[in-house]
């Protein structure tokens, strides 16, 4: 009975995403996807390039992928309203719904969390201990890493850093190892990536709040039926191996459908917007 019912809702899924696909065909246009580059543009391109295969069959549109060199100049872009597709950090898709009216389509199901982290061996107690010195951060608006760590630092620790931008968490997470700067802000999946040997080097010093985590977001000038066989598909590839694989890959082992008032807006009401550094070059 199980074998049944489990074939047929895998029926029900292809038929959802084969019509959608159907009613997206006469269009046969090309659709562009920016990631937000937390990791190199080597890795985004080998994780995203087998999702948009999957996405060009059964769209029957084209994606192509488009990584800018650092934060900033992806946040540029997004808010220029470039890229169809964006998959952005939370604080991004709040400043993206008011410039562009980006629609957020799916985000994984665990919450995000930044973090702040020292070297191992550093005896450092509280983040008060942090006045007046210099923190790395990949980049001035990336938000988890960034951005909320530097609001919580100055509203509840009540201190003064000099941030230091330094482009990638990979890079970030660097600086503290190599005493470079005395903490870093990241997150728990790029940290994730890193080596052991640099992971046994750090620990963290203070966590965030969490919050959900980054969108998969469109542009309101993409078809409602592009966009639901994107949703679809996606959706769909939590049913086989090989797509939990591809989806652990681009963040999203778990995706959920989003929603912009249930999952970002209420991120307005923590006084984000001073800490956002406009046209940041890092």
């Amino acid at each position: 009975m199980n074998v049944l019912r489990n074939a047929a809702v895998r029926f029900l899924v292809l038929c959802v995403v084969a019509g959608a696909a159907i009613a997206a065909e006469p269009g046969k246009a090309s659709y562009s996807l920016a990631v937000v580059p937390q990791f190199r543009a080597e890795e985004i391109h080998r994780d995203w390039s087998p999702v948009l295969a999957r996405l060009r069959v059964a769209t029957g549109a084209s994606f192509s992928l488009r990584i800018a060199a650092d934060i900033p100049k992806f946040e540029e872009s997004v808010l220029a309203g470039e890229p169809d597709f964006a998959y952005m950090n939370p604080y991004h898709q709040v400043m993206a719904r008011r410039a562009q009216g980006y629609i957020p389509l799916l985000r994984d199901s665990t919450p995000l969390k930044g973090m702040l982290m020292v070297r191992t061996d550093d005896p450092i107690k509280s983040a008060r201990e942090l006045d007046g010195k210099e923190v790395a951060f990949p980049a001035p608006n990336a938000f988890g890493a960034s951005l909320w760590i530097r609001a919580l630092l100055a509203e509840r620790e009540k201190i003064r850093i000099v941030p230091v931008y330094v482009k990638t968490h990979a890079n970030a997470f660097r600086h503290v190892a190599t005493g470079k700067a005395a903490a870093a802000g990241g997150i728990a999946a790029t940290l994730a990536e890193e080596p052991e040997e640099l992971r046994a080097a750090l620990r963290v010093l203070l966590e965030t709040p969490d919050v959900a985590p980054h969108p998969l977001s469109a542009h309101p000038r993409v078809p409602e039926a592009i966009r639901r066989v994107v949703v679809e598909t996606l959706l769909a590839m939590t049913r086989d191996a090989g797509g939990q694989s591809l989806l652990k890959d681009i963040q999203l082992p778990s995706p959920v459908r989003a929603d912009h008032a249930r999952d970002y807006q209420p991120l307005e009401k923590y006084g984000l917007e001073k800490y956002v550094v406009r046209s940041a070059k890092p």
